[in-house]
């Protein structure tokens, strides 16, 4: 749904395009033995922890570029390995640890050139882990903070762009998280709940694919409550947003039937 593949490429290619160097040979300590625990140069250590990215071996590219850092902490590559590290855990959906490397990062470097990188791929960790419309949304909430801290500190920047089309899925999300919980309220007869969740969404997500469902479901509330005043407002706005809609047909008979005098002309 969130088709990660072409997050993962896309955040590949930012992470080169921000963060390649041009390392020495990597021969010693070298092999296919994860060795991050052996005392190496700088250049090498750098050198192998790319060497197992390219190959995919991502958690090994991580624990080395820890290594980077922790051997040489004030070496030059010590910063860029953090990022490096945060976007191997990336590529091996630790999206914790990942989350932490770059978090880090922006902790010691925040005003670097890669912090909009940084930035970006924390939100993307939140959005990646978004769970169904039954589940807490905690992260999801957590993605939308995320990703609109993005569009704030970066406008005009291609990060900020794409969170922006993130942000519309993740509203899409939220909303369908209070229909569902609204529908629970409605069906055990509890209107006065089930409204307030419909008009939440009417409110707060009124742009999301949710909108004309809620306006319908208000009218059913309103009417349940003995206010078809409020029932005939919200049939209104369905009519006046979504007049070829299922839902306003469905509301308009639902008026008609139980409160014809509230119908507009």
């Amino acid at each position: 749904m969130f088709e990660r593949s072409r997050f993962k490429i896309a955040l590949a290619a930012a992470a080169t395009g921000a963060l390649v160097m041009t390392a020495g040979c990597a021969g010693r300590g070298g092999g296919n033995k994860d060795t991050a625990y052996v005392a190496r140069d700088v250049d090498t250590l750098y050198a192998a922890a790319q060497e197992r990215l390219n190959q995919g071996r991502t958690r090994q590219a991580a624990a080395l570029f820890d290594e980077v850092e922790r051997q040489h902490p004030y070496s030059p590559w010590a910063r860029r390995a953090q990022l490096m590290s945060a976007f191997s855990y990336y590529a091996a959906r630790d999206y914790t640890k990942s989350i932490q490397s770059a978090q880090r990062f922006l902790s010691i470097h925040p005003g670097n050139k890669d912090a909009p990188y940084a930035y970006y791929l924390i939100a993307v960790c939140y959005y990646e882990q978004i769970s169904d419309v039954t589940r807490d949304q905690k992260t999801t909430e957590q993605a939308k903070q995320a990703l609109t801290d993005v569009m704030r500190r970066y406008p005009g920047t291609s990060y900020a762009s794409d969170a922006k089309l993130k942000i519309d899925l993740v509203n899409d999300h939220l909303a369908g998280k209070e229909m569902t919980i609204g529908r629970g309220y409605e069906a055990s007869g509890k209107w006065l709940a089930a409204t307030l969740r419909f008009r939440n969404v009417v409110d707060n997500f009124q742009t999301t694919s949710h909108a004309p469902e809620a306006l319908f479901r208000l009218v059913e509330g309103y009417l349940a409550l003995g206010v078809p005043e409020e029932a005939q407002k919200a049939a209104a706005v369905l009519e006046h947003n979504y007049p070829t809609s299922k839902w306003y047909e469905r509301a308009y008979k639902l008026m008609n039937r139980h409160a014809p005098e509230n119908l507009t002309a």
